[in-house]
């Protein structure tokens, strides 16, 4: 395979500017930085958190930088690593069908980190949030396609970090393709389909993908060379073709519910059907879930934990039902164990339908068929998850969705901050 570098990627990183970019995509990032501080704040109540805040205080130098949802500060490296801990852990992060995986919270983490470290402006930081999402998704891209198998969002986000951290520290054009080159040369495997059916705190490598990338620019910093990446390889270089024109970050989802995208559409097909005739968990005898392979895949298994309840799709659906609606309150260790739940699991059915399955994975469809115990069956129409690319989700859909995830945990003071922050940039 032929490499070739002509810095298009490393020019992009480095040269691009608020003023130039469209007035959508403007829009769009700050609704990102909403989506991300939200994951972040309720993240920073999980026990992943906890595990990342010990690591910090273990294994990083000690520092001033402080981290979301703590009152501890750490040194640039220990606070990418804890917060790199929280902005995945309850899995309510955007995403991006063609990498499968979530560009946004496999950067946050770094980005902010070293945006606080240099003291960034909200507008350099959304500049470099923005070329961080563009590098993740494309650098992933071309890694699914050499691997020929699907990794997961740690994979691409070392690459994505290392891209906007490099911009942060005022990299040369030579410096950001190094880093580049020894992040992704040395990005974790992360095959989060095994944490699909065997959920744990392994996920989707989040954590590990942050700490390889502020790696891969300290590694450049001490004089550890790479050389070359896939992206400027001839056969998948092409995925630059259209950089600067075309912006992946138009085409992300966002996901309303604490659980893992795939069990999204059950959840809103049996909400949907229960609310349009009237029916609540007591009228329920069975629901058989019609959806697509890989959805039946996922665990069903009763939760131990917050990490199993989301990459399941038995738990979700059942609590959804019960309480209408998947969000913390429903998917944290207090929660677990609810009675209710518990019952309403043993009464869910998951088929794979062979036509459904073939519009996998441009398309996660799913019906819901709910039989009553007076002998009554409901059919759902066809759903796909909410908050998908193609709806164009704005602002208001987001600032909804921030308000009600971070409500349990956060005053309405706070929100009003948040929002108001981010609007005025």
């Amino acid at each position: 395979m032929h490499y070739e570098t002509d810095y298009r990627l490393e020019n992009f990183i480095l040269d691009t500017r608020w003023n130039d970019v469209p007035e959508e995509v403007k829009m769009r990032m700050k609704g990102c930085l909403l989506d991300l501080t939200g994951a972040l704040i309720v993240g920073s109540r999980s026990g992943q958190f906890e595990a990342g805040l010990k690591l910090a205080e273990r294994v990083f130098p000690a520092g001033d930088i402080p981290v979301v949802g703590s009152e501890k500060t750490f040194g640039v490296l220990g606070a990418a690593a804890a917060m790199g801990h929280s902005s995945n852990a309850y899995d309510i992060d955007d995403g991006h069908n063609m990498t499968r995986a979530h560009p946004g919270t496999s950067v946050i983490g770094g980005v902010l980190a070293a945006a606080m470290e240099k003291g960034l402006t909200l507008e350099k930081f959304l500049e470099t949030l923005l070329v961080s999402y563009e590098t993740t998704i494309r650098s992933g891209a071309a890694i699914m396609d050499y691997y020929q198998w699907a990794h997961s969002s740690g994979t691409f986000g070392a690459v994505g970090t290392a891209a906007g951290v490099g911009r942060i520290y005022g990299f040369t054009k030579e410096q950001l393709n190094n880093a580049l080159s020894v992040a992704e040369f040395n990005a974790p495997i992360v095959p989060g389909i095994r944490s699909v059916e065997y959920p744990s705190m392994n996920k989707d490598g989040v954590p590990f993908g942050i700490m390889v990338g502020m790696l891969a620019v300290e590694e450049t910093l001490c004089g550890f060379t790479g050389n070359k990446n896939l992206l400027e390889s001839d056969d998948h270089k092409h995925y630059l073709d259209d950089l600067g024109k075309k912006w992946q970050v138009m085409d992300l989802y966002f996901k309303p519910y604490t659980c893992c995208r795939w069990a999204h559409p059950a959840i809103d097909a049996v909400v949907d059907v229960m609310r349009v005739n009237g029916l609540t968990a007591e009228d329920i005898e069975d629901v058989t879930i019609e959806t697509f392979l890989k959805a039946t895949m996922l665990s069903k298994i009763v939760p131990k934990d917050a990490d199993e309840a989301q990459y399941n799709i038995a738990y979700p659906v059942a609590a959804a039902v019960c309480y209408g609606d998947f969000g913390l309150a429903q998917c944290n260790d207090k929660f677990l164990g609810d009675p209710k739940v518990l019952d309403m699991m043993r009464k869910l059915h998951f088929v794979c339908d062979e036509e459904l399955d073939k519009k996998f994975p441009a398309q996660r469809i799913c019906r819901a068929v709910i039989r009553t115990k007076d002998g009554k069956v409901y059919r759902s129409a066809e759903y796909e998850p909410r908050g998908e690319a193609k709806e164009n989700i704005q602002w208001p859909w987001l600032e909804e969705k921030f308000r009600r995830v971070t409500g349990p945990v956060f005053t309405k003071e706070g929100q009003d901050s948040v929002v108001s922050m981010i609007l005025g940039s």
